[in-house]
């Protein structure tokens, strides 16, 4: 059974609320141009300290995107001074997307000697070890993108890596490292899996982010 539409299309949302929700999500991926534009037609208040705290990270995970992991270790450091001495497995996925760029780049005796002086004495715990012997395995292939590691080389794994950049980054500022929007569709999808299990699926069937946009 899935939910009649006509039973929450009734539900008044005030405009500020879905303004807010927008600048939160806005505020939270670093896109300056569309959040001054949104401030500009709504009225709503923009700090410059977040205007500020924006552009270094976007500048930040930009670098990271780009292939240029490194920079974006010691901007990071710069701008949350101490954050990846409280997350190393940060860190080592970052150290991880400069690895892939030189092999990427066929600059295979350079990811060696990365690979031995920065990603190897992560090694001493156990937990790093499943995923050092999948990057240093990268070395063993002519095309590393037909290995069976070939996921460490996409774009989503990068993106994956960018994205726990910047919670962690607002996180390190006591800032919500989840936007207003993602908080709300984690929170309906909890409800409605719990109400799925109580009622039994045949009564209420899972809840899909994606089949709902679609209907909507």
């Amino acid at each position: 059974m899935d939910i009649d539409p006509k039973q929450y299309e009734q539900i008044k949302i005030n405009d500020k609320d879905s303004h807010n929700i927008i600048l939160s999500y806005l505020v939270h991926g670093c896109y300056k141009e569309t959040l001054e534009s949104l401030v500009t037609s709504t009225g709503l208040k923009v700090t410059n300290a977040q205007l500020e705290d924006m552009e270094k990270r976007k500048r930040i995970l930009h670098s990271a995107l780009e292939g240029n992991a490194l920079d974006a270790i010691h901007l990071t450091e710069q701008m949350s001074p101490d954050l990846f001495e409280n997350n190393k497995d940060l860190l080592f996925d970052l150290l991880s997307l400069h690895f892939v760029e030189l092999i990427c780049s066929k600059k295979q005796t350079e990811a060696l000697n990365f690979g031995q002086a920065k990603l190897a004495p992560f090694g001493k715990v156990q937990k790093y070890v499943g995923k050092l012997e999948d990057f240093m395995g990268l070395l063993a292939y002519v095309e590393p993108e037909k290995s069976p590691m070939f996921h460490l080389l996409s774009l989503e794994y990068r993106q994956h890596v960018v994205d726990n950049l910047n919670r962690a980054i607002l996180a390190h500022a006591y800032m919500p490292s989840f936007s207003k929007l993602e908080r709300i569709i984690q929170q309906a999808t909890v409800v409605r899996q719990c109400l799925s299990e109580e009622l039994g699926k045949d009564v209420l069937s899972p809840f899909s982010l994606k089949d709902f946009l679609k209907r909507s």
